[in-house]
């Protein structure tokens, strides 16, 4: 079906010569139109397949990520199946303006239109698309002009910054001498507005997202982007919470249901603690006094172990073995203490003075060990956003070396830390320490002091 009426801007051409001047001089144009869009249409016939629109919607967005100069506005561009309707149907009457129905709602969004007519098989749409935006050399953005004699509509609709919907559509046609295929692609808002005859510039220029608006204040980046889009924050967090827990965007926290537990819920939680406390946040048991193991169901035996150091009544044993954090976790529980928790500045300088005077005798029969530091039982969780104590307390003293703690999130656990005088480093869980265990006064009180 040939053009029906002379398009705004092309002289007045009788509507048959019309799409055969434009398949035979390589000549497109994009068209400013206020149409009605219908959200219950039915699937035009010819409509492009699922895979074809997401190729054109992430090309789009790819070539919006990749303008000179830099764009600060540039919306990131959904799909949109009422404007992939508007555009078959347009493409089906060989790019011309199709009819208007009235919606129920009344409004009439202006849309924008990019469409090309050309012979048949001669080009693929994302060749079509590539070449609407390889008109952007002759486009100068500093003076919001085209070259003479050179077109830019389609370059500049294309990267129209506040479009951010997307729809296309594909047709042959017949012309007067050759078959041709019509492309068209809607925007929604559309663009190429004029002021005092002159088109303004289709994006501002700054650092990419630097202008977003508070409607599209995320900025999002594909692998294959040059530059970020702004669009909504669907997921500010960049992450997810798995198992069916849910995430509070507000914090950026998972709200695990019962049975699971870590940063995303990750974690399967099936602990059963006998005798003791169950701690969520690590999926472990705090023990009661006397027990010890997993699951605290192991009955300590005291005495095990005479103490390296006692401090305040509380008796601290330095290993002379290596593991992970939970790992050495784990071993002091086993003998029915926790790893030492440093709650004041006269613990910090006696253990900090022994394990000096410890590492010139080099006393280590286990030589699996990564470094010359010790663990205590401090971690950072993330939930609190906080470091806190193996049984759950909030630390009020702390000492950290200077510039520390420096990697929260990825250095969870706390080490006393030899280059530092023994001040405390945060560190990777799975690095291998020797360690502190402690056990306070209820603890030695079930000793018994023997002979």
């Amino acid at each position: 079906m040939l053009l029906s009426e002379p398009t705004a801007g092309m002289g007045g051409c009788r509507p048959g010569l019309l799409p055969m001047l434009l398949a035979l001089l390589g000549i497109a144009w994009a068209e400013m139109q206020s149409l009605q869009l219908r959200e219950e249409q039915a699937p035009m016939p010819g409509a492009l397949s699922r895979k074809e629109s997401f190729l054109l919607l992430s090309l789009h967005n790819r070539l919006r990520s990749r303008v000179h100069p830099p764009a600060a506005n540039m919306q990131r561009m959904d799909w949109s199946e009422s404007l992939a309707q508007w555009a078959q149907a347009r493409a089906a009457l060989c790019g011309a303006p199709a009819a208007s129905p009235v919606s129920a709602s009344g409004a009439t969004p202006q849309l924008g239109w990019n469409v090309q007519l050309l012979p048949v098989g001669s080009a693929s749409f994302i060749h079509v698309v590539g070449l609407w935006f390889s008109e952007g050399q002759q486009y100068s953005h500093a003076a919001a002009e085209c070259d003479p004699n050179a077109t830019c509509t389609h370059y500049t609709q294309l990267v129209w910054a506040t479009s951010s919907q997307l729809g296309c559509g594909r047709h042959p046609c017949s012309g007067a001498q050759a078959e041709l295929e019509a492309f068209v692609c809607a925007y929604s808002p559309g663009g190429n507005w004029e002021v005092n005859g002159k088109t303004i510039v289709p994006y501002k220029k700054g650092a990419w997202c630097s202008l977003c608006t508070a409607s599209v204040p995320g900025c999002f980046k594909a692998w294959d982007h040059a530059g970020g889009l702004c669009e909504v924050p669907r997921n500010p967090c960049r992450m997810s919470c798995r198992n069916h827990g849910h995430l509070n965007v507000s914090t950026c926290h998972c709200h695990c249901p019962p049975g699971y537990t870590g940063r995303y819920c990750q974690v399967r939680c099936s602990v059963q603690c006998v005798h003791g406390r169950f701690r969520e946040e690590e999926c472990s048991c705090i023990c009661d006094v006397g027990y010890g193991g997993a699951q605290c169901a192991t009955k300590v035996h005291f005495p095990f172990h005479t103490c390296d150091l006692r401090i305040d009544g509380d008796c601290f044993m330095v290993s002379s073995e290596a593991d992970t954090y939970y790992g050495a976790k784990m071993k002091c529980q086993g003998k029915g203490g926790v790893l030492a928790q440093i709650e004041s500045q006269k613990v910090q300088d006696i253990l900090a003075f022994y394990l000096g005077r410890l590492e010139t005798t080099n006393e280590v029969t286990d030589s699996d060990f990564e470094t010359r530091n010790f663990w205590i039982g401090l971690t950072y969780k993330t939930t609190k956003d906080s470091f806190r104590w193996t049984t759950g307390e909030h630390q009020s003293f702390t000492s950290f070396a200077f510039g520390q703690p420096d990697n929260q999130g990825f250095g969870n656990c706390v080490e006393l830390q030899a280059s530092a005088a023994f001040n405390w480093n945060d560190q990777r869980c799975k690095t291998r320490n020797r360690y502190i265990c402690q056990f306070a006064q209820e603890h030695i009180s079930r000793w018994d002091p023997g002979p």
